[in-house]
């Protein structure tokens, strides 16, 4: 299989860490000689890693108030009160759970 096909498996896999750690791992691994089961370890490693990194970005982002869900400062404040669990990509709350800023909004009327 051709690089360029790896690439689009990948990205339509959202391996996002293995796309961007591919040719390193593999220039090393023929530099090296290593066996194919280190090759896909490195290739998995850097994967892990990367979602981890994005994990830690977008909780940061939540939690400083800087995660582009177009929120103001205290309906965000307002926002980590609720105890719904929060998305990172989309901010959206599960519908199942209360949506505290309504239920404040009642209490203060």
């Amino acid at each position: 299989m051709e690089r360029t096909q790896l690439f689009d498996l990948m990205g339509e896999l959202k391996l996002y860490g293995m796309k961007a750690a591919y040719d390193e791992v593999m220039t090393t691994a023929v530099k090296r000689q290593h066996e194919p089961q280190r090759v896909v370890g490195d290739l998995l490693t850097a994967e892990i890693s990367e979602k981890q990194a994005r994990s830690i970005k977008c909780l940061f982002d939540v939690r400083s108030g800087f995660g582009g869900l177009g929120r103001s400062r205290k309906s965000h404040l307002m926002w980590h009160i609720s105890p719904a669990s929060s998305s990172c990509s989309t901010g959206e709350r599960p519908s199942s759970r209360p949506d505290l800023r309504t239920t404040l909004g009642q209490r203060a009327q």
